[in-house]
């Protein structure tokens, strides 16, 4: 079946968001008190929630994590000042490629709500993004299927024509548990071997275009 719906990533599929993140986590070990972690470590992180990510990596409660995640926040706002987060080679191109096709694009992030809508407006793709949907606006995150199931809900798409497209097996994960198609890019964050269960690979954003009459 033709391909109706593409949901995405942010981080690591449309933004090249890495550098920006691995620092940002690394101010908020130290400041935290944390034990050291490499920036490997920090990056394979990315994708999950940001309370989250401190969980796994120390192991810590959750409460904890929410707290690490409060100082990460205040860091970010001010490392972003002098970091821009620039979009992948061919993103905004083959979104409006995507829109003009008639295909309902949206994003699924476990980033907040209003740094989402900060980075498309941005991009300068407002009018081609249908719907976004972030960690904020539901009870279970990545790989969990709700940011997917909320995207169909809310633009009336089908699971069976959905390609969800990520470069972390969070997100291939969530595709897979909503029902839909799912596609690893391979310049982002994850490794090939964590990307092995997707549907499709592909390298370059540009490279959507042939996936979605597959």
């Amino acid at each position: 079946m033709k391909t109706e719906t593409v949901i995405l990533d942010f981080d690591g599929t449309m933004g090249d968001s890495q550098h920006l993140i691995v620092t940002t986590l690394q101010a908020t070990i130290g400041e935290c008190h944390l034990p050291s972690c490499t920036d490997a470590q920090c990056a394979a992180t990315i994708g999950l929630p940001l309370w989250k990510a401190f969980v796994v990596l120390f192991g810590m409660s959750d409460a904890d994590g929410h707290r690490c995640a409060d100082v990460y926040r205040r860091i970010f706002m001010e490392n972003k000042k002098n970091m821009a987060v620039k979009p992948f080679p061919h993103v905004i191109e083959t979104i409006r490629r995507l829109h003009g096709l008639g295909v309902t694009v949206a994003i699924a992030s476990s980033r907040s709500r209003q740094s989402l809508v900060e980075y498309v407006e941005q991009y300068g793709i407002v009018d081609c993004i249908a719907s976004i949907v972030a960690s904020d606006d539901v009870e279970k995150a990545k790989p969990a299927p709700d940011m997917v199931l909320k995207v169909l809900a809310g633009t009336g798409g089908k699971p069976e024509s959905t390609l969800t497209v990520g470069d972390m097996t969070y997100d291939i994960d969530m595709g897979k548990a909503a029902g839909t198609k799912t596609c690893g890019v391979t310049y982002g964050n994850g490794t090939l071997q964590e990307l092995s269960s997707a549907d499709f690979l592909i390298d370059d954003f540009s490279e959507l275009l042939n996936v979605i009459d597959k």
